[in-house]
């Protein structure tokens, strides 16, 4: 099977029909074997009779259903799992991702020998509440990751079979998957300008506290993208620093009384009366609970499960053409 589409969704039932026709006019304009995975992620509205309607119509379709909401990177995930097709093409179902990109982004994997390819939204639909946060984001994760990329939360996406079959998405971190398939060693990440279309149906399914999450989600894949599998580097590292300093700052004060007291200069005060002494205690203090931090994380990142579980209510479809 050439291609894979996998579209997670959240009430969207006024969209489907005429995503699922634009790209059924796509794929048959390009002689394309395809599938089309929806993925809904614990809808309230009808979405999941239209999949239904659309799995009777199209033998091609295919449904996942959430029993709850677990977030657009749960249901990523489990769409690539179920994925067959050599390239896979994630896409938004509120019809501002054009399948008419589908072509372009499939070349760049086949022909061009990309392992991922992100598409940029260079003329966005969007108010400048988004527009702003979103550039400001994408410059942040550009100089952490050190990939060279305009727009990493873009939903329109191409991807290498053994890429997405190699990597875990979850918590919020879909707007960090090409930092996560570098990280499992697929570098050649490339980008195509695509068209964005003003939104249809409905309204958006994000607030402004995705911004907010989006900060906290970079910190985190940065830290599990270089500590991941070694979180003792990190906290044995900076608690032992911890330690040795405040170790350090107390052995002084001991070594500073015995001299005063060897010399009879004066008489020697208190060791606790000195400010230091207690800034030492607590640095050595802190630098042994960060060494038990990174050796119980160590533990914990050895022996943890490698998948996520989700709970899926119904399946539907198994065709492809």
């Amino acid at each position: 099977m050439d291609i894979s589409i996998v579209i997670p969704l959240f009430n969207e039932d006024e969209s489907l029909p005429e995503l699922h026709d634009w790209i059924d006019r796509v794929m048959q304009a390009n002689n394309f074997s395809y599938e089309i995975v929806f993925v809904d992620d614990g809808s309230k509205d009808t979405s999941w009779n239209v999949i239904e309607s659309l799995v009777t119509k199209n033998t091609a379709v295919r449904g996942i259903k959430f029993r709850r909401n677990y977030g657009k990177s749960a249901a990523l995930n489990v769409g690539f799992e179920a994925a067959r097709g050599n390239v896979i093409i994630t896409m938004d179902a509120d019809l501002q991702d054009s399948p008419e990109e589908i072509p372009g982004l499939y070349k760049m994997i086949i022909q061009d020998g990309y392992d991922l390819v992100s598409g940029w939204k260079e003329k966005r639909y969007d108010p400048i509440t988004k527009t702003i946060p979103t550039k400001l984001f994408n410059a942040a994760t550009r100089k952490m990751s050190g990939i060279k990329l305009h727009d990493f939360n873009c939903g329109l996406k191409a991807y290498r079979c053994d890429v997405v079959k190699s990597i875990e998405v979850y918590g919020e971190m879909h707007r960090y998957i090409p930092v996560i398939a570098k990280r499992a060693g697929f570098t050649k990440i490339g980008e195509k300008s695509v068209s964005h279309q003003a939104r249809k149906y409905g309204t958006t399914k994000f607030g402004f506290e995705r911004f907010v999450n989006g900060f906290l989600d970079l910190l985190s894949i940065s830290f599990v993208t270089k500590f991941g599998k070694r979180p003792m580097h990190f906290f044995g590292l900076n608690g032992t620093l911890m330690f040795v300093l405040g170790f350090g700052g107390f052995a002084y004060l001991i070594i500073n009384k015995l001299w005063v007291v060897y010399h009879n200069h004066s008489v020697a005060a208190r060791v606790t009366e000195s400010p230091w002494f207690y800034i030492s205690l607590v640095a050595m203090v802190i630098g042994t609970q960060l060494f038990l931090a990174g050796f119980i994380a160590e533990l914990l990142a050895r022996n943890s499960p490698d998948r996520n579980t989700y709970l899926i209510e119904k399946k539907v479809g198994e065709g492809g053409i």
